[in-house]
């Protein structure tokens, strides 16, 4: 490190939070170097101390990603003061955050990680890589309202970007999205008059679900991380390498 690093890439490669989160994390006034408040484009060196909020910071060297089952009840969250919180209730034995968010009321996979890098990349692709679902509504939903729904339901001052939707059963069907808006399936079925009564994600990108039960976590494995690393090879990080 003697060419030091910005700290807002420490942070990342700490496995605190992404590199954005970092910015907003700095410019607080949160974060200290050797006791001096930090500010953005500030570099660490050698053995210098990093702290936020008085806790020290120092990176890990083995980067993990995993995979949960998250049932619903849980807040993706890592603030303490959320007795739910994801972290605490996964207690794995290292920091880890998770990497976009669910629903407290909706359940399946969602992913966990230490490497900020890699968080950074799968955020900003969230909007052009497929996240799959099975929903279950409170009625039966025809085949119009479904072919509706593939072509674009107009929320939140926007129409959703088209998808491909597989009917189930009368009352159920698989959804897969590229795209992430706040609360999207449920506003969706909510514009065609149904209430969700189940939601639960399957797939992140080549991610699955399978098997996984819920409340359970697993590490995923090299080949795995492999393949989100090239799914989002093309996404941009900030210029602070």
């Amino acid at each position: 490190m003697n060419e030091g690093i910005r700290i807002n890439k420490y942070l990342s490669l700490a496995g605190v939070c992404s590199r954005r989160k970092a910015d907003l994390l700095i410019s607080e006034g949160r974060v200290r170097i050797d006791g001096e408040i930090s500010e953005n484009g500030s570099k660490v060196y050698g053995d210098q101390r990093v702290t936020l909020d008085g806790r020290d910071i120092e990176i890990q060297e083995d980067k993990v990603v995993i995979a949960l089952n998250k049932p619903v009840g849980i807040v993706c969250t890592s603030s303490k003061k959320d007795k739910n919180n994801i972290i605490d209730y996964v207690n794995y034995h290292k920091r880890i955050f998770s990497i976009g968010r669910l629903d407290k009321d909706s359940e399946g996979l969602i992913l966990l990680t230490n490497d900020g890098d890699l968080m950074d990349a799968i955020l900003r692709a969230r909007n052009n890589h497929e996240k799959e679902y099975i929903v279950q509504v409170d009625k039966p939903i025809g085949d119009d309202i479904l072919d509706a729904m593939r072509k674009g339901v107009p929320i939140l001052d926007t129409i959703t970007r088209p998808c491909e939707i597989y009917r189930i059963s009368e009352k159920k069907y698989r959804i897969i999205l590229t795209q992430g808006l706040n609360r999207q399936i449920r506003r969706m079925a909510e514009y065609f008059g149904y209430r969700v009564q189940k939601l639960k994600r399957i797939r992140i990108m080549n991610i699955k679900l399978e098997n996984l039960k819920t409340g359970k976590w697993r590490e995923l494995t090299r080949e795995e991380i492999d393949g989100l690393r090239e799914l989002t090879r093309g996404e941009k990080f900030y210029n602070e390498y």
